[in-house]
């Protein structure tokens, strides 16, 4: 069974065939960090955590880069409102994000680059760029000649007229051509800025991420991942000058990229205001109900987020955890059975999670209804566990999950539930009774089995 994709650039799924299958290349664009982060940042990373974990699972080597830039407009903006340095303030939100999305289960990447950390490369690119006549230096900057790329706009399947059409393109008198973008700006006294050829400045966006591959990828990669906004006009014009760099040469195998995020129904936008921090989230839901919710669509769809869907997501998880609170603790492991289950050849169509999860359902339902100790519960658990580590699923251990997932002090709930099964012993069924009303108006909820009382929060 192969691994198929969908290519933004083929606009078809294909069959993963890796430039190098000694050494799988991915890179995803991350965030801009001036800061917290929204959720519709958080879904490129749990979708493409979600791809590194399944390449991780099909080959030795996987490199996954995904990177920071610390260096943009909105940055220098930011850090002269609160009157201190874009070092300062860019690492100050580097390391929230980190933790942000480590909560939501997402791997530490490979590789974590950060833009001002290649300035070096990114002259050289700009140079290279010049020297073979597809970039120009003007009035202080450098621009891409996009006239002098046969095929420009391949990518976004857009003509140089329809990408003018409506575009946010910054019209200005020193360029050649409407649509030419900056590969190098020049920095006034009180701004950023690094030595060049052509003065004291900063790179353009395009440029870092080109740069970046190059450093640490090489020419050519498989997986280039992001946005559905990514595409043009930031991966157009990163295509356009990697290849024009490298003398043709093709910069990505495989182009990925996810839908929008809704909020209530509404595209996700800051003069609606409803845009939504992983953080803010965080205080209500745990990770991986945010993870799981993310996951709920084909990663190309549009999502609609809401609190709807994260009460279904905890619910989903809740229901998943509680068949593998039902088994011991020794379990069979999936093995090969996993490369022929379903839930794992849904995941190698184009990661339709939703299907995966689907069968998490089923194997989840196999378990209840089997006896706690048969090879058949310890045998769907282990598949139930193997299939949901490809998607940074089922993370916890069962109790720690419904006990709130975070250290505590739960000696006392432990102690009414002793109290609760005396009064049970001695027959005293009243104060059984006020034990489970008390605990669950503290958000404590009991549940009675063969096996025991266990309690989860509310």
């Amino acid at each position: 069974m192969s691994l198929r994709i969908y290519n933004t650039a083929t606009r078809q799924k294909e069959d993963f065939v890796p430039v190098d299958p000694a050494a799988i290349k991915m890179y995803v664009c991350g965030p801009t960090v001036y800061n917290l982060v929204h959720i519709g940042n958080a879904r490129p990373v749990v979708v493409f955590d979600t791809l590194f974990r399944v390449l991780q699972y099909l080959y030795d080597n996987v490199i996954y880069a995904r990177n920071i830039t610390d260096i943009d407009d909105k940055i220098m903006k930011a850090a002269a409102e609160n009157g201190e340095p874009i070092s300062a303030l860019a690492a100050r939100y580097a390391a929230e994000y980190e933790r942000d999305m480590a909560q939501l289960n997402a791997l530490q990447p490979t590789i974590v680059p950060y833009a001002t950390e290649h300035l070096e490369q990114m002259i050289a690119m700009t140079q290279a760029l010049v020297d073979k006549g597809h970039a120009y230096a003007a009035d202080g900057h450098v621009l891409f000649d996009v006239q002098s790329m046969g095929d420009y706009g391949e990518l976004s399947n857009r003509s140089l007229e329809d990408m003018l059409d409506g575009a946010r393109v910054e019209v200005a008198p020193y360029k050649k051509y409407a649509g030419d973008f900056v590969l190098w700006k020049p920095s006034a006294d009180a701004e950023p800025g690094w030595e060049s050829p052509w003065g004291r400045g900063r790179p353009g966006w395009h440029l870092e991420c080109s740069a970046m591959i190059e450093k640490h990828l090489g020419n050519t990669i498989d997986i280039h991942g992001g946005g559905r906004d990514l595409i043009f006009p930031h991966h157009e014009n990163e295509r356009a000058q990697s290849q024009c760099a490298h003398d043709g040469e093709q910069y990505v195998k495989y182009w990925m990229h996810n839908g929008y995020i809704n909020i209530d129904g509404e595209k996700m936008s800051k003069s609606l205001g409803n845009f939504r921090t992983v953080r803010e989230l965080l205080e209500s839901f745990p990770g991986e109900v945010i993870r799981f919710a993310l996951l709920s669509a084909q990663y190309r769809s549009e999502l609609d987020f809401s609190a709807e869907l994260l009460e279904q997501s905890k619910a989903s998880l809740d229901s998943l955890y509680g068949a593998l609170r039902k088994t011991e603790e020794e379990i069979l492991p999936a093995g090969p059975a996993l490369a022929a289950s379903p839930g794992f050849a849904a995941l190698m169509d184009d990661l339709n999670t939703p299907l995966a999860i689907s069968e998490l359902h089923q194997l989840a339902r196999t378990v209840h209804k089997a006896e706690p100790e048969s090879e058949e519960a310890q045998s769907a658990k282990g598949m139930m566990l193997a299939l949901a580590n490809l998607m940074g699923l089922l993370q916890e251990d069962p109790e720690t999950w419904f006990q709130g997932g975070a250290e505590q002090d739960v000696s006392w709930i432990e102690a009414l539930i002793a109290e609760r099964q005396q009064a049970k012993l001695d027959k005293q069924y009243a104060r059984a009774d006020e034990i489970r009303e008390e605990l669950k108006a503290k958000g404590i909820l009991l549940e009675d089995s063969r096996e025991g009382t266990t309690w989860k929060k509310a």
